[in-house]
């Protein structure tokens, strides 16, 4: 059993949205699109396509930037930390009395970026561990996850 006391920062949600965006087929679309613009305006000297690339490339990551900013002033539960507790059932997360569970076999993937380990609860939905949180319980976190969920589903780098 691993406990652990989390506290999500606005920064930790927009590594999440910049993770969980750029791995997706719109956003490896989206900076595709905006880097082919980007080459037909050197290539062709159409400069209004330098622009329009240029638009596109920081469009997503200002509005994400955005985004985790309106998220962590709306949602209440980004205020106090989240306390998890990861078990042999799964991950179980309380605040405030209120308490939710999740069986280890429902966990969609889990992932880490340079920041964060990120387990997905659903194809949208996920529990972030920002690594500055973990400290020498990050080793730990990554060995209960890796155990109980299937290899190929866990993409995580030390």
């Amino acid at each position: 059993m691993l406990e652990l006391d989390i506290k999500i920062e606005a920064g930790d949600l927009y590594d999440f949205l910049l993770a969980h965006t750029y791995n997706s087929g719109a956003g490896i679309l989206g900076s595709c699109f905006g880097a082919l613009l980007v080459v037909i305006a050197v290539l062709e000297k159409r400069w209004i396509f330098l622009a329009l690339g240029v638009i596109v490339l920081l469009y997503q990551p200002c509005s994400l930037f955005l985004k985790s900013r309106r998220q962590m002033l709306s949602n209440p539960a980004f205020r106090k930390p989240l306390h998890y507790v990861l078990d042999e059932e799964g991950i179980a997360v309380s605040q405030d009395g209120d308490r939710q569970s999740q069986a280890w076999g429902d966990m969609v993937k889990a992932i880490s970026t340079g920041k964060s380990i990120i387990v997905y609860t659903s194809r949208v939905n996920a529990t972030i561990f920002p690594k500055r949180e973990l400290g020498e319980q990050k080793t730990a976190l990554i060995e209960m996850i890796s155990t109980h969920m299937p290899p190929a589903r866990v993409k995580i780098k030390q």
